[in-house]
């Protein structure tokens, strides 16, 4: 309402035989300002709605990209893997001579978090948010840096995986990933989609005007990555705490199982927003 006030006044301005319609739209339109643009304290009640109900729902309703993020990903990971196992030089190259040294003698370069998981914690954390962050403002170049955050990351881990897996330490490389990486690498995959939602925003605005459509895609795409800290926060405490440790491999992978099943249910099941009483 607020919006359509504006767009008659600016109409009602062109009209010189209506100076009062035009004044009293004015005052009415700086009242309404300040009470729709006045500060206000956010709400325990708004946030818990926002993360049990509106989140979930802006999550759905832009599952295509995410969808997208992850099958880049994916494709670039299953190359990335094929490439590894069939020219040796490949791995070492992406890799690095001391890493290849450390699979070479049967080693998890993961050992060190052990000794200092509180600060592997902090850093994990603040590396995967810097990455999910690269991820969504990357939608901003038409998408193109979004698809580079998510083929990186994909032949990354199918270069690690096909190298251990060589070594003959597949089993302690996923037992490693499965805690953490069911919920961090979903977390990546719907900052890819908030990259790729502002991409669709600027590229394909339909009947809207382009800037009105970037805007519109932009907040969804901005509440869809506001949606992955927590995520991120979660399994960057796993993946320093739990993933390195020493516990049976089958506890390691029936506790992955658990988490993926609530993530997903909490994702794809949870109720939809109801609209506000009057």
């Amino acid at each position: 309402m607020y919006r359509q006030t504006a767009s008659d006044l600016a109409a009602v301005r062109e009209d010189i035989t209506s100076p009062q319609l035009a004044a009293y739209l004015n005052q009415l339109l700086g009242r309404a300002h300040n009470l729709i643009y006045m500060g206000q304290r956010p709400k325990i009640s708004g946030i818990v709605k926002f993360y049990s109900q509106t989140y979930p729902q802006i999550f759905r309703e832009t599952l295509p990209e995410t969808l997208l993020a992850f099958a880049i990903f994916m494709v670039t990971a299953v190359a990335a893997w094929v490439v590894t196992i069939h020219d040796p030089a490949f791995a070492p190259r992406l890799l690095g001579p001391e890493m290849m040294e450390t699979i070479e003698r049967h080693k998890m370069w993961t050992q060190s978090i052990v000794t200092v998981k509180p600060a592997a914690a902090s850093g994990i954390m603040t590396n995967n948010m810097l990455v999910a962050f690269a991820t969504f403002a990357y939608g901003i170049t038409a998408g193109i840096g979004t698809i580079w955050m998510m083929v990186l990351n994909g032949v990354l881990l199918g270069v690690v995986g096909a190298a251990t897996w060589k070594a003959g330490m597949a089993s302690d490389l996923w037992s490693f990933v499965a805690p953490h990486g069911v919920i961090e690498l979903p977390a990546i995959f719907i900052a890819g989609g908030a990259g790729f939602e502002i991409a669709r925003g600027m590229l394909f605005p339909g009947l809207l005007p382009r800037r009105e459509s970037l805007a519109r895609a932009g907040g969804r795409a901005a509440r869809l990555l506001l949606g992955t800290i927590p995520m991120l926060f979660v399994a960057g405490i796993i993946e320093a705490f739990l993933s390195p440790s020493d516990i049976p491999r089958a506890l390691k992978y029936l506790f992955a199982a658990v988490m993926f099943t609530l993530l997903m249910t909490y994702l794809n099941f949870s109720r939809r927003p109801q609209p506000d009483q009057a």
